[in-house]
């Protein structure tokens, strides 16, 4: 599957909000996207829509996601340590809120993550993510459109 340089959108799937704005913009502007999740989630009968269940091991579809990023991917994630892979591979990656993963922003957001999981650990009551919004939505769709015109 992993031909270089063929646009195409990888989507880390298991808690994914933005699942239907990706197979939007990929039937408009004809892009193949690879739907990935450890467990059988409906996706839509189209032929540029594929499903791919992985088995329910750690990290499955981080893998499967990484072993087919690279240039000409995007791909959609809020997992900081499976954008690190992507943007190795030479992927473009995108949160659901539409805040790109870039390899200048990378190490800091693995930092931050690496000190909340230490505050967890000890014990700390720290807030999660702010909920997500229609402006979050939006953004993601500007975000994906974007990319999707570089990785042409």
């Amino acid at each position: 599957m992993n031909t270089p340089r063929t646009r195409r959108i990888l989507v880390d799937a298991d808690a994914c909000p933005v699942k239907d704005e990706v197979y939007k913009v990929a039937w408009r502007l004809e892009v193949p996207v690879w739907v990935v999740s450890n467990s059988h989630l409906r996706v839509p009968a189209h032929p540029l829509i594929t499903r791919i269940v992985v088995s329910d091991g750690f990290d499955a579809a981080d893998d499967w996601i990484a072993e087919n990023a690279g240039p000409g991917a995007v791909v959609i994630t809020a997992d900081i340590l499976l954008a690190d892979r992507a943007l190795k591979a030479g992927a473009q990656v995108l949160a659901p809120t539409g805040k790109p993963f870039t390899t200048s922003s990378i190490g800091a957001a693995i930092a931050t993550r690496a000190i909340m999981a230490d505050l967890r650990a000890g014990g700390d009551q720290i807030g999660g993510p702010a909920a997500f919004s229609k402006a979050d939505r939006s953004r993601f769709l500007q975000a994906l459109d974007a990319a999707l015109v570089r990785a042409r």
